[in-house]
């Protein structure tokens, strides 16, 4: 190999259509932990009927509001899989809406590992990303991160 012809040919491009399998416990349920804020939701999917339970509630005990509900449900939304999974979760830490992301990411990863077929329908979905927007810190010399104390000229 001399020249840059010569090495571009001995390296060998990886195969882009590498079939992964899918991941699954002896009770056929895949595991997944999903992060938002400072929420962090551990994640078992498994075949089923529908039912979400999150912290040993039914999801729509948990999570009251329709937004945070929708939210939950993105993922099978988006790969059609509506009604054809069981979900059980527990979350911790954060409010309610981070906690709704927190799953939201575990479902889409755990279906990823279920079904890695549904990989790039996630991906482009921007459910498979970890969104790391976090609470800005408080500054000093400020009342909160940005907000500035009153001003008074005399």
């Amino acid at each position: 190999m001399t020249e840059l012809k010569d090495l571009k040919n001995a390296v060998q491009a990886p195969e882009e259509n590498v079939k992964r399998e899918p991941k699954k416990d002896k009770l056929g349920r895949s595991y997944a932990t999903g992060k938002r804020k400072d929420a962090v939701a551990r994640v078992w999917l498994k075949l089923g009927k529908g039912k979400i339970e999150v912290n040993g509630k039914d999801s729509v005990a948990y999570f009251g509001r329709p937004v945070l509900q929708m939210i939950i449900n993105q993922p099978f939304v988006a790969t059609a899989r509506e009604g054809q999974f069981d979900v059980v979760c527990t979350v911790r830490g954060g409010g309610l809406s981070g906690q709704a992301g927190a799953v939201r990411h575990g479902i889409s990863r755990c279906l990823d590992l279920f079904e890695p077929e549904l990989h790039k329908t996630l991906r482009q979905g921007g459910f498979l990303t970890r969104d790391s927007r976090a609470v800005e810190r408080k500054k000093a010399g400020r009342s909160k991160a940005r907000k500035r104390y009153q001003f008074s000229k005399r």
